[in-house]
């Protein structure tokens, strides 16, 4: 099993523990996602102490006060290391009003040209107010102008009106311990209707602990609980859900 998105520098444990607990579920594989500044070099440090561990560097849209060309030249540099399979996180927050509009908007579109620059998929992040449909909107908006050809990651998808827009245009769906709240139910109709090859899954971990574990720290391990649920929701064994998102991971983040 694969965990698409995780902060290990983020989480309560020790990142030894971390991904030994991880190991024993059977994940094998993991992209530590940096958010900006130094949390950028911690996801880059994970993955060069960890064979099970791989980088992506950006900046978060919650963090984008300010965003310059130096910031996305820094984003740029640190995309050559090795370890790197990606670019982001970034895109738009408008749940959080820590950072203006502009600012999230410029970010996001010099960090696609980051990612097109490595020739690596970008990771978005897209948050609305409660309610809204907003910043989803605009993401997409903002990708269907800037990011034609690039690989698209949808991470911790939450916008199933939109499931079909991102289905045309080959993005990749990473859904996270949401899907298995008892609520989501439109999350979940989502998540059955992504094609194999576009289907991803993620713990965002310390955030969103599935159902079973829900109120605890997530961890990377807990995401087979999600495949879990994913792979009934679909129809497969989990087994051959297993072997989908690997194969699909695999290819984006040539690990």
């Amino acid at each position: 099993m694969i965990d698409s998105h995780t902060h290990l520098f983020l989480c309560e444990r020790g990142e030894d523990e971390l991904v030994a607990s991880a190991r024993e579920e059977g994940v094998g594989r993991m992209l530590n996602v940096g958010l900006g500044g130094e949390a950028n070099e911690e996801a880059i440090a994970g993955a060069e102490r960890h064979d099970e561990v791989f980088a992506s560097v950006g900046c978060h849209p919650t963090s984008a006060t300010g965003f310059d060309d130096a910031q996305a030249e820094e984003i740029s540099r640190l995309a050559a290391h090795e370890r790197v399979r990606a670019i982001g996180e970034t895109g738009i927050d408008y749940y959080r009003e820590s950072a203006s509009a502009e600012d999230q908007r410029r970010a996001f579109v010099a960090q696609i040209g980051v990612a097109r620059e490595h020739g690596m998929p970008v990771v978005i992040h897209a948050r609305d107010p409660e309610g809204e449909r907003t910043a989803s909107d605009e993401a997409f908006r903002i990708l269907d102008q800037h990011a034609d050809g690039l690989a698209v990651i949808l991470h911790c998808f939450l916008a199933p009106w939109r499931v079909e827009h991102a289905i045309e245009r080959g993005w990749h769906c990473s859904f996270s311990g949401i899907v298995t709240y008892p609520a989501a139910d439109q999350l979940r109709e989502a998540a059955e209707t992504v094609p194999d090859e576009l289907l991803l899954v993620e713990t965002d971990a310390p955030y969103l602990a599935p159902q079973p574990v829900r109120g605890r720290p997530n961890e990377p391990r807990h995401v087979t609980a999600t495949a879990r649920a994913v792979a009934e929701l679909r129809g497969v064994a989990y087994e051959d859900l297993e072997a989908t998102v690997e194969a699909n991971a695999r290819a984006l983040f040539d690990w």
